[in-house]
């Protein structure tokens, strides 16, 4: 059993009851279910998984001013639940991240995900948020929300980037991705520079699966977990996907500049298919001022700058 499919039926079977029987009086202003940090809120946990900060367990989120009247009692009621659940348990959590499961407050769980108290109200906010941060956010499943609070933070964040953040972000990646794979794997290769090369061909398939990300409008999640989420994306996920692999297991060079470019020109398509390029050239950098030309902001647009 999964994580996630753990949570919801422990809160089936404990935290309904819960809430039903002991606050009642507030049951329609508290949300439950499993987001934010972890593999599990990503369907993507094991038996690997199951050290640290798995196990039986969900979140209860209430506003600030409902915290403040009975979230020490829901707090204290959640903590006598009981610790085993079908034969797994009790839950192991590492130092500083019990908040994981538990009572929280609906504006401090999503500043802890992205260091904002609300929503991001403008272009400056949506770019000083680490990408794998809406990720976290908006992942995982609730399970009930009745006031519908946390969900209208959720859907503000899940419809995506501002156009012009997501054309910033995927003129830079034209970039960098030709930067990297492009031209400095090539050249790296060229002069034995071993590192130079390896960090080149690392940089570059971070790169791509951004890229990927960004075309099919969804946040990239945490480094580790890139290659597998983009495998399930409907816009080039199953291609990036298995390229990658080759890649990384292709020990001659010759071979490895053939996966690139043939993912290069997929991107390339792509870009040419959505109306984001027109331009011919095989090398990626060459679109890169045509997308960013796209962007309506003044103070976005008028240096092309890379950004992450």
């Amino acid at each position: 059993m999964q994580g996630l499919q753990l949570a919801e039926e422990y809160f089936e079977q404990y935290g309904k009851t819960l809430i039903e029987e002991k606050f009642s009086n507030y049951s329609s202003r508290i949300a439950a279910g499993l987001v934010g940090a972890g593999s599990e809120c990503l369907g993507f946990d094991d038996t690997i998984s199951r050290d640290h900060d798995w196990g039986p367990g969900f979140c209860l989120w209430v506003t600030d001013d409902d915290f403040k009247i009975f979230g020490d009692k829901l707090h204290k009621a959640y903590s006598s639940l009981p610790q085993t659940y079908k034969g797994f348990g009790p839950r192991l959590s590492s130092p500083g991240e019990e908040w994981r499961v538990g009572v929280t407050p609906i504006r401090t769980f999503y500043a802890r995900m992205m260091g904002l108290g609300a929503p991001p109200a403008n272009n400056d906010e949506w770019l000083r948020v680490p990408e794998h941060c809406f990720a976290s956010a908006v992942n995982g499943k609730v399970f009930t929300d009745p006031l519908g609070e946390f969900s209208k933070w959720r859907k503000t964040i899940t419809a995506y980037y501002p156009e012009d953040i997501r054309l910033k972000k995927i003129a830079s990646r034209c970039i960098t991705i030709a930067q990297s794979g492009q031209y400095n794997f090539v050249r790296s290769s060229e002069r034995k520079e071993r590192f130079g090369a390896e960090f080149a061909i690392t940089e570059f398939c971070n790169d791509i699966l951004s890229m990927t990300f960004l075309l099919n409008r969804r946040f990239t999640p945490f480094y580790k977990w890139r290659h597998r989420a983009v495998a399930s994306l409907p816009i080039l996920g199953k291609q990036i996907y298995e390229n990658i692999d080759l890649l990384l297991q292709a020990t001659d060079n010759k071979k490895r500049i053939e996966y690139i470019e043939e993912m290069v020109q997929a991107i390339k398509q792509t870009l040419l298919a959505e109306n984001l390029s027109t331009n011919s050239s095989d090398f990626l950098l060459e679109h890169a001022g045509e997308v960013h030309s796209k962007i309506k902001d003044e103070k976005l647009g008028t240096h092309m700058t890379v950004v992450q």
